[in-house]
C-alpha cells in the first residue's frame, strides 16, 4: 500500500489522504495499474512510477492552488500501468488550469499526443487506455472536474453516496440512444458489476460510433445525455459543500455482485474517523478484513478529500478557503 507524506500542504481548510493497492487479497504478481497525482497547494506532487510512491516539486506551481487525480490504466488492453504513468506525467507538466475551457484544450491535446506516441499494440492492434477522473482546485474559486472512463466522484453527506461522475459504459451510450430508461441504467451501472467500458483517455471512444472506436474523447453534456443525467457533464465547475467528504476512487472498490449494499457501509465507515487518512485506512481495511460478497480482485485507489468546516447551516465552501487562503 502507498500513501501520501503526511507532510504535503493542504492549507487550514482541506484535509486530503491518497491510498493504492493492488487489491484487496491480491496475488503478489498482480500488477498495479492504477495511479494518483496529487498535487498540493505548495507544488509538491506525490504519484506512482512503476509502482512505487513518488515525490516531485512542481516548478512554478502558483500558491493555493492544487490537483487531485485518480488513473486506472486498462490492463485488458495491455499497457495499462504505463499509459496511467504517461498521463501523470502529462499532468505534471500541465500548467495550473484556471478555466473548464483551458483545462479541457490542454487535457484533450494530451490525449491525442499521447495516442499518438504509443500507437497500437502490434500484437493485437489495440491502443492502451486509461481512465482520469480529476479535480482542479482554484483558488477563489469552485473545483473544476474532468472525468473519462468508469473511475469515479462520489459526495458522501449523513448517510447519503451520491455518484457526481457518469461510468463511461455500454449501458450509458444505450441510455444516449433512448435504449434504457432511468430504472434500467442506475441498475446496470450502479446495482451490477460489468467490466466494459465505452471510452478511455489515450483509447479513444465508442460513443461517437459503437461500431468502430474514434480517436477523440467524447464529452457527455446536457447536449447528448438523457434528462436524468443532465447534472452530471464530464466536465463542469463544482462547487464543494462543506458537510461532504469526496472519494475519487477506482472500480475494483464496486466490483461486486451488490455495489449498493456495499456502498451504503461507507458512510458510518467514515463517520467514525476523525480525518481523511485515517478514512482511507478504514476503507482499505474494511475491503481486506470485510470485503462485500463476490469481489472481483482488482487494483483499488482512492483519494479522500475533506472540507474542513462541520456547519451543517453553511453554505457550500469558498475556494479560497479549501486552497488555504485568507477566510
Amino acid at each position: 500500500m502507498t500513501t501520501a507524506a503526511p507532510s504535503l500542504d493542504f492549507g487550514p481548510y482541506l484535509d486530503v489522504s491518497v491510498h493504492s493497492s493492488a487489491g484487496a487479497d491480491a496475488p503478489q504478481r498482480l500488477e498495479n495499474q492504477d495511479n494518483y497525482l496529487v498535487i498540493d497547494s505548495a507544488g509538491s506532487a506525490v504519484f506512482l512510477y512503476e509502482q512505487a510512491a513518488q515525490r516531485q516539486q512542481v516548478a512554478g506551481w502558483p500558491g493555493g492552488h492544487m490537483r487531485v487525480a485518480v488513473l486506472d490504466g486498462m490492463g485488458g488492453h495491455g499497457r495499462g500501468r504505463e499509459a496511467a504513468e504517461a498521463v501523470v506525467g502529462g499532468l505534471l507538466d500541465m500548467p495550473a488550469c484556471h478555466t473548464l475551457g483551458e483545462l479541457s484544450a490542454r487535457l484533450d491535446l494530451l490525449h491525442a499526443q499521447l495516442q499518438e506516441e504509443f500507437g497500437c499494440d502490434p500484437s493485437t492492434g489495440k491502443r492502451p487506455g486509461t481512465t482520469l477522473t480529476m479535480l482542479e482546485l482554484r483558488s477563489g474559486k469552485p473545483a473544476l472536474l474532468y472525468h473519462v472512463g468508469d473511475s469515479r466522484l462520489y459526495e458522501i453527506i449523513d448517510t447519503q453516496v451520491t455518484p457526481m461522475t457518469i461510468d463511461h459504459v455500454p449501458a450509458t451510450a444505450f441510455a444516449m440512444g433512448g435504449l434504457l430508461g432511468e430504472h434500467e441504467w442506475w441498475q446496470q451501472v450502479h446495482g451490477e458489476h460489468r467490466c466494459q467500458i465505452s471510452q478511455a483517455f489515450i483509447l479513444g471512444n465508442a460513443f461517437a460510433n459503437p461500431a468502430e472506436l474514434a480517436d477523440g474523447l467524447y464529452e457527455l453534456s446536457p447536449r447528448n445525455l438523457p434528462s436524468y443525467l443532465y447534472h452530471l457533464p464530464d466536465r463542469r465547475a463544482l462547487e464543494l459543500d462543506p458537510r461532504a467528504v469526496y472519494l475519487l476512487a477506482s472500480d475494483g472498490f464496486w466490483a461486486c455482485a451488490d455495489p449498493g449494499a456495499w456502498l451504503a457501509r461507507w458512510p458510518a465507515l467514515f463517520k467514525a474517523q476523525p480525518d481523511a487518512r485515517a478514512m482511507t485506512d478504514a476503507l482499505f481495511a474494511e475491503m481486506s478484513s470485510n470485503p462485500p460478497p463476490e469481489l472481483h480482485i482488482d487494483n483499488l485507489t482512492a483519494i479522500v478529500l475533506r472540507p474542513l468546516v462541520h456547519d451543517d447551516t453553511a453554505a457550500p465552501i469558498a475556494s479560497e478557503q479549501l486552497c488555504g487562503g485568507e477566510p
